[in-house]
């Protein structure tokens, strides 16, 4: 197991969202075509700086919308999300998510958010050519927690279509073909 994998939600947020905030700081075509064939760069970013605060705030969890230019926004939703997580009244405030039962937000926040910047900081780094090194036990853990989800993954909407990667493939090859991604996808010239 890796640190990151044994981390805390706080710290593992903390760690992802740097990641993600280089690979924004590192961006200069925000128009640059993605893995992910209906979004461009730009897209990636307004995902993850709206869907958080929409779902969390349809549990009574206030996020401010957050404005300004990407790499502002993001910086400031997630020192917003760093307090939450770095607050224990706050941390553990249980969230009904229905048929998961009450999840303290702290493991809302880990399970989704937190997991989505892990996956979509190597879209981002994919679309605009830089590198991402995203921790192999994280992914691992993810595959095999997205994976128990059988066909129901896909039928979220959520994911695309699974590409066909080897047994043996890497880790984090392995989780960007369960969920839609292909490993080799690279850039146009």
């Amino acid at each position: 197991m890796s640190k990151l994998t044994e981390a805390a939600p706080p710290e593992r947020h903390r760690h992802v969202a740097a990641q993600f905030a280089a690979l924004i700081e590192g961006t200069t075509d925000w128009t640059a075509p993605t893995p992910v064939k209906e979004w461009q760069a730009g897209d990636i970013v307004d995902h993850l700086t709206t869907w958080p605060r929409e779902m969390l705030g349809a549990h009574g969890v206030e996020i401010p919308e957050v404005t300004g230019e990407r790499a502002e926004a993001f910086r400031a939703q997630t020192d917003v999300i760093q307090q939450i997580l770095e607050d224990p009244e706050a941390a553990g405030h249980p969230l009904d998510l229905g048929p998961m039962g009450l999840v303290p937000l702290a493991g809302v926040i880990d399970g989704f958010y937190s997991s989505d910047l892990f996956m979509h900081a190597w879209d981002l780094a994919k679309a605009t050519g830089q590198d991402v090194e995203l921790d192999a036990d994280s992914a691992a853990a993810m595959h095999a927690g997205l994976s128990s989800m059988g066909p129901g993954l896909q039928a979220s909407g959520q994911f695309g279509e699974p590409v066909p990667v080897a047994e043996d493939a890497h880790p984090v090859d392995r989780l960007m073909g369960l969920i839609g991604r292909d490993p080799d996808w690279q850039r146009p010239a």
